[in-house]
């Protein structure tokens, strides 16, 4: 079978529109890409809304993608939108004409989940990522209006971070200094240092980076240049230096000419280069490798993902749970009570499946709720759940929406405190959260997996893992928890006793200790 699939970014300088062709024998086909500049991110960066303008040449491109995708007979799309409009006061009337006038259904991604599809994007060519990132190696995903930078240890993503540092705010501010063009140069680059050096002494210790995969439209107007870009090649730190060298020589005009782009395009591309010249000085890295990856290529591979039509070899649940590990480290938070936790949420979660309701998604939230469960504590040993709410709604988690990052810290902010239905704090935007469905199914839904990890938590009292072998059952409306520890569990007992009440409130089953006696 073979679906043809379309994705739309909606971003925040461009339009795309990719077609794809998607089988079930693990393949995913681009067959047509097209794509349209508009400034909806630099209408956000000055006056906080989209002007009426922009909505019309928006509402007429989208138009114009709709006849495409008919043409195409096209299955199934996904729209999504980045940072004009998930900053846009107006976002909400935006999206509404789009709809009334396109039919298209825009949803607004958060910063994490924009980077996970990128990410996704060029983990979707096995072979050459899973060799690539062997050795230490940062992902860098340029957008125009700022800057990602993951880290990676072996296969799995230990530290991410946004900078502002992108293109179009970078340009804007240049624009507004009116100084020479070698004046323009250096104080971009002076721009780019202080975001930069900042990063490293915080996360580029002891780290030795050898490779960077770079991301994003601004990347591939310089690289697509290039020799190493013609032939689809790692570009070299002496390579990168010769077009740096090349655009400082030459005027506005002769970029465009140069690299075939157009006056608004020509004005990124300095801001670009010194941006990835300067991230390969701090990193160390000897070589920068271009995929040619976009946004839609992100999303056809989240759907065929979601429809079990592309099996990808790489466990990108695992990178989400081992970069909150390594948030919890970062918090100094016990990593033996938490790993202790964690095992008996797991089993918690799983005996209970015919009576919770969840999926596989919530599962992986109980894990990141777990592993930050005591990130308050850094800040005081008092009222620290709340620190511990302020910390994660702070922190991007890579591949989490803004709704799951809520949900994960309403689960930490309550699993010590009364829960309170009428005081959980979650946002109300619907164009924001594919997940929203209502207001109380997420409450319900963060008031389960607080359950949960309160009875994990007590399992775990002493910080002792008394219960590390118990077996979970659920028999005549109890959860028995059944173990061989052959000492004294009173801390544990007393524990799981006083969450009863609320646990049974919730799934309509009471937790029961019970100890083996040995003969």
């Amino acid at each position: 079978m073979i679906r043809t699939f379309a994705a739309i970014n909606v971003g925040a300088f461009e339009l795309a529109l990719g077609i794809y062709e998607i089988s079930d024998r693990n393949r995913i086909r681009s067959i047509d890409f097209i794509k349209h500049m508009i400034a909806l991110g630099s209408d956000t960066y000055y006056n906080g809304k989209i002007s009426y303008r922009l909505v019309e040449e928006l509402c007429d491109v989208l138009e114009d993608f709709a006849r495409i995708m008919k043409g195409y007979k096209v299955n199934d799309y996904r729209a999504y939108a980045t940072s004009a409009l998930r900053e846009a006061r107006n976002s909400q009337i935006v999206i509404e004409q789009v709809r009334v006038r396109t039919g298209i259904e825009i949803r607004v991604i958060s910063n994490s989940e924009q980077r996970f599809l990128n990410y996704k994007a060029v983990a979707a060519r096995d072979e050459e990522f899973a060799n690539v990132i062997q050795q230490g190696t940062a992902i860098v995903d340029m957008g125009f209006g700022s800057l990602q930078v993951s880290l990676f240890d072996k296969d799995s993503i230990v530290a991410t971070q946004n900078l502002p540092l992108g293109a179009v705010p970078l340009k804007e501010m240049l624009t507004k200094a009116r100084v020479s063009v070698e004046t323009e140069r250096a104080i971009a680059q002076e721009m780019v240092d202080n975001e930069l050096v900042t990063f490293r002494k915080m996360y580029l210790k002891d780290r030795n980076i050898k490779t960077l995969i770079a991301i994003g439209e601004p990347v591939m107007l310089l690289y697509a240049k290039t020799e190493a870009g013609k032939q689809r090649t790692p570009l070299s730190m002496e390579e990168l230096g010769r077009v740096f060298e090349r655009i400082r020589s030459m005027t506005r005009d002769q970029i465009e000419d140069a690299f075939d782009v157009n006056a608004g395009y020509a004005a990124m591309l300095m801001p670009t280069a010194v941006i990835i010249r300067r991230l390969l000085e701090i990193t160390g890295a000897e070589t920068i490798w271009a995929p040619g990856t976009h946004l839609v290529d992100g999303i056809a591979a989240e759907y065929a993902e979601d429809k079990k039509l592309l099996k990808l070899s790489h466990d990108f649940s695992n990178d989400i749970i081992v970069a909150s590990r390594n948030m919890a480290k970062r918090y100094k938070c016990y990593m033996p009570h938490v790993q202790a936790v964690e095992a008996a949420a797991l089993k918690i979660f799983d005996a209970l499946k015919k009576y919770h309701g969840m999926k596989a998604r919530e599962r992986l939230l109980l894990q990141i709720a777990v592993n930050l469960h005591s990130c308050g504590k850094f800040v005081t040993m008092r009222n620290g759940n709340d620190c511990a709410y302020h910390i994660i709604m702070s922190t991007e988690i890579i591949g989490l929406s803004h709704l799951e990052r809520e949900i994960v810290a309403n689960v930490v902010k309550y699993h010590e405190q009364k829960f309170q239905y009428d005081e959980v704090e979650i946002s109300t935007n619907p164009t924001h959260d594919s997940l929203r469905q209502s207001e109380e199914s997420v409450i319900l839904r963060i008031a389960k997996l607080t359950a949960i990890l309160r009875l994990a938590n007590s399992m775990d009292r002493s910080h002792m893992h008394k219960l590390e072998d118990a077996r979970l059952s659920i028999k005549d409306s109890q959860l028995v928890i059944t173990t061989g520890y052959p000492d004294d569990l009173t801390l544990e007992a007393l524990s799981i006793a006083e969450k009863g009440d609320f646990f049974e409130e919730i799934f309509g089953v009471r937790p029961v200790l019970k100890q083996k006696k040995r003969g």
